[in-house]
């Protein structure tokens, strides 16, 4: 996926977990964060970062702030609609029938349906922008929602069930649940394994102004 009109800035404070202070060029501004999760390692005073102008006039908000440099020179987009977008992407390079988005299964709004031949599948994706020594964690925030949707694709019959890890950065190949920050998730994510879930993982290529799939994906079960 790629975005238009990126320009660069200077990461200032973040008063909530919605908006941003940002320096450009000298000139102070106030931008929507496209991530309501922690990003604490991230978004810290000085860090260089990248904004999205939107083309919506009426918007409070002139910018999306979209990526980041960590302070270890790792290029990082923080936007949480980016995995959605490079999954579909993704699945559009299959060779799948049928592909639904927003798919209502159980008690949940799942990610994606999708069918081939007579296989049927469920799909969740969750974006990854959280590193550690070159490793992948994900939540960078307590996320129930994120553990109900592994419960849905736990008991899936009729499907082959997918959780999807897109890798938000470049480097890391493998995404392990985030234990210190939300263990009731990592709790579902061991159960979903057990009880039949594909777990793969999506290495991207990040670029200010660009994310996008480096290859099939790690463990695919398609």
């Amino acid at each position: 996926m790629r975005y238009r009109n990126v320009i660069p800035a200077v990461f200032i404070d973040r008063p909530n977990r919605f908006i941003a202070h940002v320096d450009i060029d000298g000139r102070r501004e106030t931008v929507h964060v496209k991530n309501t999760g922690r990003c604490r390692e991230l978004l810290l005073p000085g860090a260089e970062v990248w904004l999205s102008a939107s083309d919506n006039p009426s918007r409070k908000t002139a910018y999306d702030l979209i990526a980041v440099k960590k302070s270890n020179g790792l290029l990082v987009n923080i936007d949480s609609q980016a995995p959605n977008a490079v999954a579909r992407e993704w699945l559009d390079a299959q060779d799948f029938d049928v592909i639904r988005p927003e798919f209502q299964y159980g008690q949940s709004r799942l990610d994606f349906m999708m069918e081939r031949k007579n296989e049927r599948f469920l799909m969740e994706v969750k974006g990854c922008t959280l590193e550690r020594d070159g490793i992948g964690f994900f939540p960078d925030a307590p996320t129930e929602r994120g553990a109900k949707h592994l419960h849905e694709l736990s008991g899936a019959v009729g499907y082959t069930p997918v959780l999807m890890f897109v890798i938000q950065m470049d480097g890391v190949a493998e995404v392990r649940g985030n234990q210190e920050t939300d263990p009731h998730f990592c709790k579902a994510l061991e159960e979903a394994r057990k009880a039949g879930v594909h777990v793969f993982f999506l290495p991207c290529h990040v670029e200010p102004d660009s994310l996008s799939f480096l290859s099939k994906g790690d463990g695919s079960p398609f």
